[in-house]
């Protein structure tokens, strides 16, 4: 982890580090812990269950498409430092005022203003900015920076409960709304750096002179107009879209289904930080593996097996059965967001990297934001998760084999294949 010229830690895994904390609250807090709320949301407001998963999904709709193709061009345009920054900010307004809301609208508009910030400071700007920095390494930092996501996702269902249970549901959405900013702003204003050549650096520490390498793989990447036209984009698009719908319906419903089975607030809760627990041992299996390995065949097992797991939940009555689903999916989790940027980089590159993974962020969004709101509408029609948890690993399952199908990059004669 040193800069082979100074014997010092490189900067980049400054970086990394400050990645990390951007997921461990803008998606480990927010996406895992915000679903804890939902049960106050239904008894307090009496808001339905598809109306409390519908204010992310509308807010992507109208705010998170367009907001997201924007972040990829303004991303590649000055970084994502400042990026991030907006992001975190506009993710507490939201936390902040929601503590305040009494009717559907309010939910709703706040919602899609934390979807603008997730859009901001989540998974695009960051996987953006390890990817910067890393090239060799690249799985390795990726694969730490994405430990904050589920670290995030552990702590956040049970000191979620804590709070609504010692404060109140809407003095918790302030404390974590005050928690957030006073973490993130500091560590982007005085740690990240959006490219290591800010800090006369290249990717995984090469001193400038070695930068050759940098500008050939540049050359060997590929365009937008170029990528979006190869099948292997739309291979991800679609693979990633189907299991992290599938991740999210599961996420967003799995309290309220362990409570509708007879479980406590408390024990569903357990569940979920055990599953996000998983997902720690699953990511940093990944991190590490993926250096090693073709990138699209790790996450087709990994997206295949996490469909597969969803069908334990018909037996989740048994405590069992329960926490064999929460440790086979949380593990197979491990692959979820952190390898799109990698497999798309081994496909295309890294010059329009930014551009590249808006789109697909855009597309396995409406998936993740989309899928939750689905399986709300199954169980108001049918007051039954059977359905929703079959078709959620179906879709797991078919994202898997998609991915599968991704070709291998043909590098062009005489440039170093480096991505």
């Amino acid at each position: 982890m040193t800069n082979g010229n100074s014997g010092r830690i490189f900067y980049g895994w400054w970086v990394v580090a400050a990645a990390f904390l951007n997921l461990f609250f803008v998606v480990g807090i927010i996406f895992y812990g915000f679903p804890v709320f939902y049960a106050s949301f239904v008894e307090s407001l009496g808001f339905t269950r598809a109306q409390v998963t519908q204010g992310f999904f509308l807010g992507f709709l109208i705010i998170g498409l367009p907001s997201g193709l924007l972040a990829g061009a303004i991303i590649d345009r000055i970084g994502a430092r400042w990026v991030i920054l907006t992001g975190a900010g506009l993710v507490g307004i939201s936390l902040l005022l929601m503590g305040r809301i009494t009717k559907l609208w309010q939910y709703e508009a706040l919602c899609a203003l934390e979807v603008l910030g997730y859009v901001f400071a989540g998974p695009l700007a960051n996987q953006v900015l390890v990817a910067r920095w890393f090239r060799a390494r690249r799985g390795q930092a990726m694969g730490i920076a994405y430990l904050g996501l589920g670290a995030g996702g552990v702590v956040a269902p049970l000191l979620v409960n804590y709070l609504i249970r010692t404060y109140g549901w809407r003095n918790a959405l302030e404390v974590v709304a005050v928690l957030l900013m006073a973490v993130l702003f500091p560590v982007g204003i005085w740690i990240t750096r959006s490219t290591p050549e800010e800090s006369g650096l290249a990717p995984d520490g090469l001193a400038m002179e070695s930068g050759g390498a940098v500008t050939a793989a540049a050359a060997d990447s590929s365009g937008v107009a170029e990528a979006v036209q190869a099948k292997n984009f739309w291979l991800i698009l679609l693979g990633s879209t189907l299991a992290i719908g599938a991740i999210g319906a599961v996420i967003q419903h799995l309290i309220l289904y362990l409570k509708d089975l007879g479980y406590s607030a408390t024990v569903a809760s357990r569940f979920s930080t055990g599953l996000l627990a998983a997902s720690l041992a699953g990511r940093v299996l990944v991190g590490y593996a993926v250096d090693h390995v073709r990138k699209k065949n790790a996450m087709a097992l990994f997206y295949f097996l996490l469909g597969a797991s969803v069908l334990l939940l018909g037996m989740a009555k048994q405590p069992g059965a329960a926490w064999a689903f929460a440790v086979v999916f949380g593990f197979s989790m491990g692959a979820d967001y952190m390898l799109v940027p990698l497999v798309t980089a081994e496909s295309f590159g890294t010059a329009s990297l930014g551009k590249l993974l808006a789109l697909i962020i855009m597309g396995y969004s409406l998936g993740q934001w989309g899928f939750p709101w689905i399986v709300g509408k199954i169980f108001d029609a049918r007051h039954s998760y059977d359905l929703a948890w079959r078709l959620s690993a179906l879709a797991g399952m078919l994202g898997g084999l998609a991915i599968y199908a991704i070709s291998p990059r043909r590098e062009k004669a005489g440039q170093l294949r480096s991505e």
